[in-house]
């Protein structure tokens, strides 16, 4: 188990995330975190592109499956209103919740991925899985903590800058 906080792929925002893209990266099993990723922590409410992003992956071919630390309501709501499975309290960047995925879906972890917004959690949690860690960026950092979490992790974000994917070269 790697402790690694570089992300193996950078991109823009989940819907940078192709199915041709993922399928390249050997990936079947695509975990999401929810908050900042999905929706912001102040709704549950798609925008039209994460909608249609989520209905495009659900037919795909490609598994998805919501893996969320959080213990609120919500998360549960949005996944059995969108039809997608999901399992809360994943306590990430620990193994527990990661693991419970890989086996009720039975793919080992060099076919899946981890996409979320949080290095000390999710990339750290899917390297440690030996799963494919996807950073992509913070919906909204709307608060003081969510910004000095970011500037925090402003050194790896450098670090790994030559894994992004789908921006634009400046």
């Amino acid at each position: 188990m790697p402790f690694s906080l570089l992300p193996k792929v950078m991109v823009p925002s989940l819907t940078a995330l192709t199915p041709d893209l993922l399928e390249g990266l050997g990936v079947r099993l695509l975990m999401l975190d929810f908050d900042n990723t999905i929706v912001p922590y102040t709704t549950n409410i798609p925008t039209e592109s994460m909608a249609r992003w989520l209905e495009a992956m659900k037919s795909s071919g490609i598994t998805i499956c919501v893996v969320s630390n959080s213990k609120r309501d919500r998360v549960p709501a949005f996944c059995r209103e969108n039809n997608i499975p999901c399992i809360t309290r994943a306590k990430k960047p620990f193994l527990r919740g990661i693991r419970q995925c890989l086996s009720r879906f039975g793919v080992p972890p060099e076919q899946a991925a981890l996409a979320g917004d949080q290095i000390y959690t999710d990339t750290l949690g899917a390297n440690r899985a030996g799963v494919t860690s996807i950073l992509v960026e913070a919906i909204d950092n709307h608060n003081f903590w969510l910004k000095a979490r970011h500037v925090l992790e402003l050194p790896f974000i450098f670090a790994a800058r030559k894994r992004r994917i789908g921006y634009e070269k400046h």
